[in-house]
């Protein structure tokens, strides 16, 4: 099973790892510190202290505060609080529930009928950074996509506690 080193992890997260070296990791089992040396090129990213416990997306975080408590964080430093609860009430939302709103992402007629299905972009309230894009039906609920759970997938993947 192969190790890699922090360079090769940094290349990865910066999206700089050469295609045959991706192949080659995407294809192999995974070495048992790449979770922590993946976290530990993260934290290095962000200009907050706070311990990133679980990478959701390239700027949305779990994170550990010092007081202990868990909570959904962007990468500009928003903190979307309890990560048990869906951070997307919290984000800045845009709809795109027209025919112009919709040629401004796809050319014309080969978009969604915003009759049947509308786009809704979340943004961090900080940074403006796109952190994700659901495509749901005019007026669905917004959807709390993952709800993790973190002690398990410490105590039984990374064998260790959270």
């Amino acid at each position: 099973m192969p190790e890699y080193t922090k360079d090769t992890i940094e290349q990865l997260v910066d999206g700089r790892l050469p295609w045959p070296e991706l192949r080659r990791m995407m294809s192999s089992f995974k070495d048992d510190g790449r979770f922590e040396a993946y976290v530990a090129a993260l934290q290095q990213r962000v200009p907050w202290e706070d311990r990133i416990v679980l990478p959701l997306s390239d700027n949305l975080f779990i994170v550990q505060r010092p007081d202990g408590e868990l909570v959904t964080k962007s990468q500009a430093g928003f903190d979307f609080g309890d990560y048990r609860r869906n951070w997307k009430l919290n984000a800045v939302i845009f709809e795109r529930d027209t025919p112009e709103l919709m040629n401004e992402v796809y050319p014309e007629l080969m978009g969604a009928d915003p009759h049947w299905m509308t786009l809704r972009e979340y943004y961090c309230p900080l940074s403006y950074t796109l952190l994700e894009i659901e495509a749901v039906p005019p007026g669905y609920p917004i959807v709390h996509t993952f709800e993790p759970d973190l002690e398990g997938f410490y105590r039984e993947w990374l064998g260790k506690a959270l």
